[in-house]
């Protein structure tokens, strides 16, 4: 790799990391000191962009660091910071210049670009990483720490980035939640002061606080206009979100590790490398935003981001934890029945001596169960091929019940405070995979379900507990073990891929608790709630739609919710469809609903799955909710539309206005997904063409007796 970059004038160095649309730009000023000088449109000649500073007339900089593109602490540095040290000597101060960058063509739309920084004093580098993808307008961040002193250096904060913006203003939309409840969205004007988003929960770090966001410089950004910033952790563990509103009203976001109860110490020549954060800017409001992000996940991030994905029926609401051989051998001949590609074994297979009847006993002990399932469960996988289906099966190897043999021979394995009363969730505690023993035996716990079963075809991957007592037998510096959990977790995922490279698991932890996009390199999807409830899921899977693309998104048809089949059917398609019901309960009507929703589904599942999505009606905003796919072709569509309010006289009363269509095209749009034995009041001969669908619409015709409608969008050939 070459050092690039050119010096302009007062002996600066400007730095644009340039995509499509935007542009990122460093300037190294005379003294070397690094910052951001501008992060917006693209400007058509590249060196223009070492004239923007002087555009501004803003109060002075006194430290000459407040818009530094990686803040250090303990010198000159006012703000809040990206990293602070201790050194060996004892010294808390850093100071951070620049001394070269070098860009590296990864391929002709990725450029890695790697910037050295050193302190002056100190033998101490911070390399920053920008990974620009320029089709999707997307940019990874992350950074490198090392060192030659003569002793270890005490990391107390790590960031992996340090954005600064410019505008008059910012509104910030932020996300929280809790089991059954999660992405609740929040909008509000950033003040002045430091706006914290973070986690300290070891695991299912997302529980209560995502690590996604928005920032509108501004004003807020709507579905079509207005800039907005996309910005997201690709971190499983605690993390933490900076947005600071400096004096100058300009502001900074440093994101990265949670630095909670995690210093660490750094051996000389050593590197402590961060997670990256994934972050773009549009200017044409949060849908073009989405699209692009979703583009970028199924490119670059998200495992097996072009392939298929499998439709399953899961035992968990049929049976729960009371099954037996024979019980599941119905079922599988249900999952033929019903029309999917899977049946799912859920939790309560496994656990002799503490037979695993519920949540209080067994987990960590991956035996099967032999009074359930005498013939283990290869007789199941023989049994799916019989009825030409395949078999997956759920497991939560991080976990262990103190009621288990696991717990009972290796107390030391558990993340506990030894000489503190254990405090539990969901009756379990966590596995302590910084320990490489714990790391290897959660590896076999997955490499002996596929050995045993070489076409088990499915793996759904649970974490329901969050870090109690936090305490690693194994570790002698305890500071570690928030980070190095993580990092053990990533070595079991990686080892995983490495022997079984696509086969699907779900990222499962309790509902949403740990969706990011370095999990989602090891996962073809995740399971966004417990709460299948289809008229709570519109509204979650809606702001889940904004940072991951439907291939992603688990959704299940459940016994949850008064709606009827049909409404759950049709918000379950708005992704990745699975069932979780009572087959042999469904009246003979309902059964052949679902059988030809099924058909329905395979035919339209790849524009869902790899096309652009467009949301056309907020359920927030209104009282129904409308969004559209479209394949990049632009010949085909699926719609959904449903009733969010049931007051009397509640509907669409006027046209959904569609988008992302070609409008010299001329379409026509037909009702799928309905009832046996009933019609549709759309017509389904008719024609329109693009323009018209667009600018003028077509009604759904949604009401109280008519709750959800789907439309299937085809382009006539000439």
């Amino acid at each position: 790799m070459a050092a690039l970059g050119s010096t302009l004038g007062y002996a600066q160095t400007t730095i644009p990391l340039e995509t499509r649309s935007t542009a990122l730009v460093l300037q190294a000023d005379d003294k070397k000191n690094l910052r951001i000088v501008y992060y917006g449109e693209k400007l058509a000649d590249a060196g223009s962009y070492a004239q923007v500073p002087q555009a501004y007339r803003q109060t002075d900089d006194y430290s000459g660091v407040l818009a530094s593109a990686y803040t250090p602490a303990g010198s000159r540095n006012l703000a809040e910071p990206a990293i602070t040290v201790v050194h060996a000597d004892g010294n808390t101060s850093l100071d951070l210049r620049y001394i070269t960058h070098t860009r590296q063509e990864v391929t002709p739309q990725v450029a890695l670009y790697t910037v050295t920084l050193q302190d002056p004093v100190y033998p101490f580098t911070v390399k920053l990483f920008y990974k620009v993808y320029s089709q999707e307008d997307v940019i990874e961040q992350w950074s490198e720490i090392s060192h030659q002193e003569k002793g270890p250096v005490v990391l107390n904060k790590f960031a992996s980035a340090n954005l600064h913006l410019k505008a008059p203003e910012f509104w910030l939309t932020q996300y929280h939640g809790d089991w059954a409840k999660e992405m609740q969205p929040e909008t509000s004007r950033i003040t002045h002061g430091i706006k914290t988003l973070d986690s300290k929960l070891g695991t299912r770090a997302n529980l209560f606080q995502p690590s996604v966001f928005m920032v509108s410089p501004g004003k807020p950004a709507t579905e079509d206009e207005g800039t907005v910033l996309y910005g997201a952790m690709e971190w499983s563990g605690n993390f933490r979100i900076d947005l600071e509103l400096d004096y100058q009203d300009n502001l900074r976001i440093v994101a990265g590790m949670n630095n909670f109860a995690s210093a660490y110490t750094l051996k000389p020549k050593e590197t402590f490398a961060t997670p990256a954060f994934v972050f773009l800017l549009s200017h044409h409001g949060k849908g073009e935003a989405s699209r692009k992000l979703h583009t970028w996940a199924r490119n670059y991030k998200l495992l097996d981001g072009h392939g298929t994905r499998l439709t399953l029926l899961n035992n968990w609401e049929a049976t729960y934890f009371d099954f037996n051989e024979q019980k599941l051998f119905g079922l599988l001949k249900d999952t033929k029945r019903l029309g999917v590609d899977l049946f799912l074994l859920d939790d309560g297979w496994f656990a002799n001596k503490y037979p695993r009847n519920g949540d209080t006993a067994g987990l960590g002990d991956w035996e099967v169960n032999r009074t359930k399932l005498p013939n283990g469960v290869s007789s199941l996988v023989k049994e799916a091929a019989n009825n030409d289906v395949k078999f997956g099966i759920w497991i939560e190897p991080e976990m262990v019940n103190p009621k288990s043999e696991l717990y009972e021979k290796h107390p030391d394995w558990v993340i506990r405070q030894p000489a503190r009363e254990e405090h539990y969730f969901r009756n379990q505690l966590v596995l302590d995979l910084s320990n490489p023993a714990v790391q290897q035996f959660v590896f076999q716990v997955v490499d002996k379900l596929f050995t045993e079963n070489p076409s088990l075809a499915y793996i759904k991957w649970d974490c329901n507990a969050v870090v109690y007592n936090a305490y690693s037998a194994h570790l002698r510096n305890q500071s570690h073990l928030y980070i190095e959990y993580v990092r053990g977790l990533y070595n079991v995922l990686a080892k995983i891929r490495q022997k079984y490279p696509k086969v699907p698991m779900m990222l499962c932890s309790g509902g949403g608790g740990r969706v990011d996009y370095a999990a989602l390199q090891y996962f073809t999807e995740f399971w966004p709630s417990d709460n299948t409830d289809p008229l709570e899921r519109i509204f979650m899977q809606w702001e889940y739609s904004y940072f991951y693309p439907a291939l992603a998104t688990s959704n299940h048809v459940t016994a949850w919710g008064k709606q009827p089949l049909k409404f759950k059917v049709d918000v379950a398609m708005m992704g990745k469809l699975g069932f979780d019901i009572v087959v042999d309960e469904l009246e003979a009507q309902e059964l052949a609903f679902c059988q030809q929703a099924l058909r329905h589904y395979n035919d339209v599942k790849q524009v869902i799955w790899q096309g652009d999505q467009y949301r056309l009606a907020d359920p927030r905003q209104g009282s129904f909710a409308s969004l559209v796919y479209v394949d990049p072709a632009r010949a085909t569509g699926v719609m959904f539309n449903y009733l969010v309010n049931n007051r009397y006289g509640e509907g669409t009363p006027y046209p959904v206005k569609l988008k992302g269509l070609d409008p010299a095209a001329r379409y026509t749009v037909r009702e799928i997904n309905l009832l046996p034995g009933t019609s549709s009041p759309l017509r389904s001969d008719a024609v329109y063409s693009g323009d018209f669908l667009m600018k003028v619409g077509i009604n759904p015709q949604l009401s109280t007796s008519r709750t959800s409608v789907v439309l299937q969008l085809s382009k006539v050939t000439p």
